[in-house]
Formats: structure tokens, sequence, C-alpha cells
């Protein structure tokens, strides 16, 4: 099951996929750090390093040693300060916000039998829904191949990794679409909110001393750290997260 990751970073959500049994054949990056940080830690697998509305769907097929169909997943995270609250929410009309509009393009070039895009969840709510209903229109076009023409079946959700057992409140949309007939459902989540009913007996949250309670006592935070943790405690103050 051969995936081509879109927007890499240093490879998160590569490594999830990894652990699901896919195979990563190509990662795309504009970041020369995050590109020397893959290629140090994957020294196998073939680094695109550039913008990636500059790159065709035909340049990492022939990278991946693929033809047009045949990859089983395009994944990834475009960038998402354009829809974050602590952003300025410029969206579509700023270039980082149509970045999400070249994965739809590459999705479509590449035509995965899957695709699957990570973003915050502002761009559900920037404009009273624009952004999100422009995306999944992008998505939503045919496409067509060898005489037939493909239309992706598209879902969205907003998923919190404690929800899944991971120790932080962290909400993501996500965007699954795929173009072989399969109705797909996002996982039901593996844990609950301590004191929430449970009918089910499923475990509690992971907190955060859960996670990292053994490790040694701390040192004292910088100077920066202690005025970076004031802006955040302002943001949650003021957007709820």
């Amino acid at each position: 099951m051969k995936v081509i990751s879109l927007f890499s970073g240093a490879g998160g959500l590569d490594i999830g996929f990894e652990q699901a049994g896919f195979e990563i054949v190509v990662a795309v990056e504009a970041d020369p750090s995050c590109c020397n940080t893959l290629r140090k830690n994957r020294p196998n697998l073939k680094v695109i390093e550039g913008d990636v509305s500059e790159i065709t769907g035909a340049e990492i097929l022939k990278t991946a040693g693929l033809r047009r169909s045949e990859a089983a997943l395009v994944i990834g995270g475009p960038p998402c300060q354009s829809f974050s609250l602590a952003g300025k929410r410029m969206g579509l009309d700023d270039k980082r916000g149509s970045m999400i509009l070249e994965f739809s393009r590459l999705v479509h070039e590449i035509l995965p039998k899957a695709f699957v895009m990570e973003n915050v969840k502002g761009m559900l709510n920037w404009e009273n829904g624009k952004a999100i209903e422009a995306v999944l229109s992008e998505f939503k076009e045919p496409a067509k191949y060898k005489n037939k023409k493909y239309i992706y079946d598209v879902s969205y959700s907003l998923l919190n990794a404690v929800d899944y057992g991971v120790p932080q409140k962290r909400e993501r949309l996500f965007i699954v679409g795929n173009r072989i007939g399969k109705n797909f459902k996002f996982p039901e989540p593996t844990h609950v909110k301590p004191g929430q009913l449970n009918i089910d007996s499923k475990p509690s949250y992971i907190t955060t001393w859960d996670a990292i309670g053994v490790l040694p006592k701390e040192d004292e935070p910088s100077e920066t750290a202690k005025r970076v943790s004031q802006t955040i405690k302002g943001r949650i103050a003021k957007h709820g997260y």
C-alpha cells in the first residue's frame, strides 16, 4: 500500500501511516531543515525538496516509481496558519491557504485510491464556511484517465487527539476521500473524559502526568519560555484553546 506524502514536515503524519502498515514512497517538502531531517531518519526515502505549487503530479509519480492511479494514498497537512485562530485568517486569499487547493490539484493528477488531509479547526468557520465549501468542491471535481471519469467521495470530521489516547487536547480537521466506492466511517473515540458516562468501559483520558510524570524535575524555565507561556494563556482565554 504505497503512499505519497505532501507537506511532509519532519514526517510525523508519515510515521502514523507506516505504523498502520503503509509504505511512504516519496515525501514532498519545501523546508530544507525538514528535508534534512527526513533524509537523516529515512535514508532510503525519496525526498523532493521544493514548493508544491511548482511540482507536477507526473514529477512526483516518476520519483515514486508509480503510474497514475497506482498509489494507495496521498496524505498531508498543508500550511494552516491562514486558518488558525492565532493567525491573520486570510484563508484562501493567502498563498499558504491556497496550498490546500494545490493538494487537491495533485490528488487529481496522481489519482490515488484515497487521500487524507489534515488541517486546523479554524478552516470550518472561516467566512462562515467558505473555506471548507471551496475545498470540498475542489476535491469532488471529476478527474479523467484512460477514457474513464473518477469522482472522489469526500467526508470530513473534527477529531480531538485526547479522545484517541494521546495526552494532549488537540482538535484537528480531517478530510478523507476515496474513488473506489467505499463508505468511509471515522473512528470512534477510544478514550473518554474521567467521570463521563462510559457504558463501553473505555479507558479514561491519558494525562500529561501519565505521559511524562516519571521524568526528572524540570529546570527553571527561560525568560523566553515564560513570555511565550503568557501569550498561550491569553489565547486560551480568548479563543478557548
